[in-house]
């Protein structure tokens, strides 16, 4: 059983550290495009048309529409470029499944009230990946 045990162990490490030179090398081949902290408000949870939005994606989506498009921004919102074309704040959701966000920053997202630190990932000014964390 012990057997056992530290080869399902050693497998799980292995497929982990695999994954993490992965991302080690996809990072390289696509570097940081850009960086943006914003404060997810109350205006961030809701659509144009006032629908609530329920997935984290969405509401990055709108956060990004409200200080570009629709000039609604919290304070200290910092601006980005890449978003600010809305062909790339369509991509953002394909580009947060390629990311990393934990469930606890996806749930904090979604109740809004919080502020993001957003990583923009690409090559030759395509975007491939963001990965979001939340902060103080």
């Amino acid at each position: 059983m012990q057997k056992l045990l530290l080869i399902l162990f050693g497998v799980a490490s292995m497929s982990g550290t695999a994954h993490a030179q992965a991302r080690v090398t996809a990072t390289r081949r696509n570097g940081l495009v850009e960086s943006y902290r914003a404060y997810i408000g109350e205006a961030d949870l809701f659509n144009s048309n006032g629908a609530r939005l329920a997935q984290p994606w969405q509401i990055i989506r709108q956060d990004r529409a409200n200080f570009h498009q629709y000039g609604v921004r919290d304070r200290d919102d910092e601006t980005d470029s890449f978003f600010a074309d809305p062909v790339n704040r369509q991509a953002l959701e394909q580009m947060l499944r390629n990311g990393t966000m934990t469930r606890d920053a996806a749930n904090m997202i979604v109740r809004g009230n919080v502020w993001i630190d957003v990583d923009i990932y690409g090559s030759q000014g395509a975007g491939r990946w963001i990965d979001v964390s939340v902060s103080d």
